[in-house]
């Protein structure tokens, strides 16, 4: 298990003696596009050597349905997409643990293996069927949001904003079976009047598992400094995201990232904000014909040496040159994240 104890201003000793969570890598949508049986291998070849070397010890896995299988073929994905965390996880049960709860999180990262929760990105294939939302905390997802960019049974996504549309009734259901169940939920990518509706009717903790500052970057996918203060008085935790566009409209650089760390802290405080880097070039290039970038993003630039997993010490190494104290780096690179997991996670209501 690692110790987060590094008084040192040596950001590798700080980083590598540090909990790091990534509350955002949409791997699952690579692994389930290899033939069921590399499931595991494929993983444990490409995608674990990246997360030992980034220092990751607490790894959330989002369920992400691409457009393709929706509406019809959403619930179908999604319960692919599950079996295949299952079968990665029991296929390197040496090096990593699907965790369900506060206890079994804690088991893993003392027997140094890499921590996984699933979590439903935006769960087209749950519509207005809340039950089964049950069904899927059964097999074992802990995190859930309610929308992507567009619109659904439960809420309008960011790109929606202009509908000013709160909650749907089922949504307001959704979010009251997920606090009864110990299931954590997310914010990102919920439209602006959704996020404020959520953190009115919200009892327990909420997550931001990858948004960034929209006061440092007017984008529709970032938060207010409003709903920041909001998610930080409910207890939870903003884990800022690493994709370029929504960090600054043309400067790509580590620093603009750091830059957004620093907002979320001084607005949220330093016990409220995480990483939640939303790493998809690989997934990108693994999962979109060589003939063209995916239509919704264009050529995408990348933080450099950002590009993955790998990277993450790099994060590290700046908010050590800007001077932050090693206690508060520990917290963000993970250990907030872990608090709140370790007391929100399938706690029952």
């Amino acid at each position: 298990m690692k110790v987060t104890v590094d008084t040192r201003n040596d950001w590798h000793g700080l980083h590598s003696g540090a909990v790091v969570a990534d509350t955002h890598n949409d791997l699952l949508m690579a692994v389930v596009a290899r033939p069921v049986p590399r499931w595991a291998s494929y993983f444990r070849e490409r995608w674990l050597p990246q997360l030992r070397a980034g220092g990751v010890d607490l790894q959330v896995l989002p369920v992400f349905i691409a457009d393709a299988y929706r509406p019809e073929g959403a619930l179908r994905q999604t319960l692919r997409m599950i079996e295949a965390a299952h079968r990665l996880a029991d296929g390197n049960q040496d090096s990593v643990a699907l965790c369900r709860d506060g206890a079994e999180l804690d088991a893993a990262l003392t027997s140094g293996r890499i921590a996984l929760v699933l979590a439903l990105e935006s769960a087209p294939g749950v519509g207005d069927d809340i039950e089964l939302l049950e069904t899927l905390h059964r097999l074992g997802v802990r995190v859930a949001s309610l929308a992507h960019f567009g619109r659904t049974a439960l809420a309008d996504g960011s790109a929606e904003d202009g509908t000013g549309s709160r909650l749907t009734r089922a949504g307001v259901e959704a979010v009251g079976e997920m606090e009864r169940m110990g299931m954590i939920f997310d914010v990102s990518h919920l439209g602006a009047t959704g996020v404020e509706h959520v953190l009115e009717i919200s009892t327990r903790p909420v997550l931001a598992t990858h948004s960034s500052a929209r006061a440092l970057r007017d984008h529709h996918r970032n938060l207010t400094d409003d709903q920041i203060a909001g998610i930080a008085r409910l207890g939870g935790v903003v884990c800022v995201n690493f994709y370029a566009p929504y960090l600054h409209e043309t400067d790509h650089t580590l620093d603009r990232l750091v830059d957004h760390l620093e907002h979320v802290v001084a607005v949220a405080g330093i016990d409220h904000v995480g990483l939640g880097p939303d790493f998809i070039k690989e997934v990108f290039a693994d999962t979109t014909p060589p003939c063209c970038e995916p239509d919704d993003y264009g050529p995408i630039p990348y933080l450099p040496g950002l590009e993955g997993p790998s990277g993450l010490p790099l994060v590290t190494e700046v908010l050590v040159r800007r001077g932050w104290a090693a206690a508060d780096v520990v917290k963000v690179l993970g250990a907030n994240v872990v608090r709140l997991f370790r007391d929100e996670l399938g706690r029952a209501g």
